[in-house]
């Protein structure tokens, strides 16, 4: 896979345009792992969020990276959970300001998990 392909770059600069792409390149069958549950989806956030730190992205990064996680996943995957529904729901209704600061939040709980 060629490094245009990915979120990060050797330099380590964030292009997170390609967010949609790296998230449609993952099967079916590993994102529905991934999506089945809560639990499941908190734990692949948190192994991608330790990835970001051990390269050394900040809060904000992490955070400009999660917001267009959660826009690619509002436009394109239906929830299969209830808390996932809850977080299409909030999404849906916030302003940019709002789903910013729910993304420092998903980055935070993600990190606790």
């Amino acid at each position: 896979m060629s490094e245009s392909q990915h979120i990060i770059d050797k330099e380590e600069q964030i292009d997170t345009s390609k967010v949609g792409d790296t998230i449609s390149r993952i099967d079916a069958p590993k994102k529905d792992e991934i999506l089945s549950n809560f639990e499941s989806f908190k734990s692949y956030l948190n192994r991608r969020i330790a990835l970001g730190e051990s390269l050394g992205l900040s809060e904000e990064q992490l955070a400009q990276v999660a917001e267009k996680v959660a826009d690619y996943l509002a436009a394109h995957e239906d929830p299969r959970n209830a808390e996932e529904n809850l977080l299409k729901e909030l999404w849906k209704v916030g302003e940019q300001d709002e789903r910013h600061k729910l993304a420092h939040m998903l980055v935070r709980l993600a990190q606790q998990s």
